[in-house]
């Protein structure tokens, strides 16, 4: 199991999965076999509701993952919203499909950077000029 910040900034340059209750991440490690990781955000709900959502997913992972992990590889699980509530083998059948499309090197495209709009906008400024005319 990860438990190093190092090891889960590495994985977010990998391969992104997304999936309804869940985001996998796939990177591969140096020869360390199959490795996993969760993270489960406050957004989530409260601390009762993540640690629900972290034994579902550890549940899962323990499930899964010898027969249809990434040799060498690290997976993350990161929780979405509607993690929790969903079906566990639905669950179960996503995570299947999300190893099928990682091992394909089929990823989601990358998330677009927060931040300053290229366009102009935004709370610069000109907006503060646009509010006092």
């Amino acid at each position: 199991m990860l438990k190093r910040r190092a090891d889960f900034l590495a994985a977010n340059r990998g391969l992104r999965v997304a999936r309804p209750g869940f985001v996998l991440l796939a990177f591969p490690n140096k020869e360390s076999g199959i490795r996993y990781g969760i993270t489960v955000t406050k957004k989530i709900g409260n601390a009762v509701i993540r640690n629900r959502m972290k034994r579902r997913f550890r549940e899962l992972l323990h499930d899964s993952l010898p027969e249809e992990g990434l040799q060498n590889h690290d997976h993350i699980l990161i929780g979405r919203a509607g993690g929790v509530e969903r079906d566990f083998t639905k669950l179960r059948e996503e995570l299947s499909a999300a190893l099928d499309r990682a091992r394909a090197g089929k990823g989601d495209s990358p998330l677009r950077r927060r931040g300053r709009n290229p366009k102009g906008g935004g709370r610069g400024r000109g907006a503060d000029l646009r509010k006092n005319a």
